[in-house]
């Protein structure tokens, strides 16, 4: 096995305790949240506009519900609204997956005795009953801080602040894991060291303040700042829980063989959305199945790819195999296996295409690994519905 060398990269900060926000830092909670209040709202004849989320996302409950109110004209109060919407919300916690490398930071940090904490805006019940779903957390966390047991909530730096003071260390010795804006300013405020994981698309240039800005979870480097370096990475691959998607083979945009010189095998973007939002927009790869042709070698992005700029996240998987005829219509199964970089934009047509050539040899070196090959012969690659 050859494990994947820390990049040399200089050293940010030496800090000796992580802090990590929960609702859209380690939890998939935005879905929820949309799927909570486009019901509440239609009941009022109003229509919920995910892009009203980023008005939210990193609030109080109080502030958020404040918000929703305000913003489309409801003729309740906001404790009216909130005494509504939190036995929905309630319903829902057991459904909340964790994020992708929520896990692995989780287990990391533990498993080397790094001081972890836990800080978030929601009510400290609220908090205790959303990680109870998820095995080992509680336990793994030295400190647990909700937003009703503060003064002032994120932007405050005072949730931050309290835990650095019940765990004991200064708070320049913390580094801070957050998905929002509020979040990231609370932990500048409070003289922390600030990794910032936007949970929503195309934010990432309003995260100045934040000392490091990265895609997803899978994308944090610990040791860039002191802390024990993850040893997972295979051969420039993350292994991650394998998932599945699949349908008919639609038209894409017109530039993977015109511009790119590379044919992509696109999925309904549509149809797939909720089990896209699941994952970090970057690269992928794994093995696809067209049942009347057979299986093959694949590497694929997720996102919204930034040269282009697209409106929506999309899948564009390139099967690596030169095929005489299309296949449109055709019903194709993907099996996605590993993870190699975030998505990236690029100054130049060129540098786009000689990446993307990267991704494929990484992905077809790796493939031939037997934690990856083994997934070549799953039934879901060869069945015809």
């Amino acid at each position: 096995m050859v494990v994947k060398m820390s990049m040399a990269e200089p050293l940010k900060k030496l800090v000796s305790c992580v802090i990590l926000d929960l609702d859209g830092t380690l939890l998939n909670t935005d879905g929820i949240v949309c799927d909570v209040l486009r019901v509440y709202l239609g009941k009022y004849g109003k229509q919920w506009d995910g892009r009203e989320l980023q008005k939210i996302v990193g609030k109080t409950p109080l502030e958020a519900a404040t918000a929703v109110v305000e913003d489309y004209g409801l003729s309740c109060t906001t404790s009216e609204l909130l005494s509504e919407i939190n036995p929905m919300f309630s319903n829902q916690w057991c459904n909340i997956k964790a994020l992708p490398g929520a896990n692995r930071i989780i287990k990391h940090l533990s498993g080397h005795r790094v001081p972890i904490a836990l800080a978030s805006n929601s009510p400290r019940e609220n908090i205790e009953t959303k990680i109870s779903f998820h095995q080992g957390w509680k336990e793994s966390f030295l400190v647990i801080i909700g937003g009703d047991e503060v003064r002032s909530g994120k932007p405050s730096p005072e949730i931050f602040l309290e835990v650095a003071k019940r765990l004991n260390i200064e708070p320049s010795s913390c580094v801070v894991i957050e998905d929002s804006l509020p979040g990231v300013t609370a932990g500048k405020a409070a003289g922390m060291e600030v990794v910032a994981v936007p949970s929503l698309p195309k934010q990432s240039h309003l995260y100045t303040s934040a000392d490091e800005v990265i895609n997803s979870l899978l994308d944090l480097h610990p040791e860039k700042w002191g802390l024990p370096p993850f040893k997972d990475w295979i051969k420039d691959t993350l292994p991650i829980e394998p998932w599945q998607i699949g349908g008919p083979v639609i038209k894409g945009f017109g530039r993977g063989s015109k511009v790119l010189g590379i044919p992509t095998a696109n999925l309904s973007s549509e149809r797939y959305s909720a089990l896209l939002s699941e994952h970090p927009s970057g690269v992928y790869f794994g093995w696809a199945g067209l049942p009347t042709r057979g299986v093959f070698k694949m590497v694929m992005s997720i996102g919204w790819n930034p040269y282009f700029n697209n409106t929506e996240k999309t899948i564009e998987p390139w099967l690596l195999h030169d095929f005489d005829e299309d296949f449109y219509g055709e019903e194709l199964h993907l099996i996605i296996v590993g993870y190699i970089r975030p998505e990236a934009n690029f100054p130049s047509l060129e540098s786009l295409i000689e990446k993307i050539h990267e991704d494929r040899k990484i992905a077809e070196e790796a493939l031939d690994l037997p934690m990856y090959s083994k997934f070549k012969d799953d039934p879901y690659l060869k069945c015809s519905a």
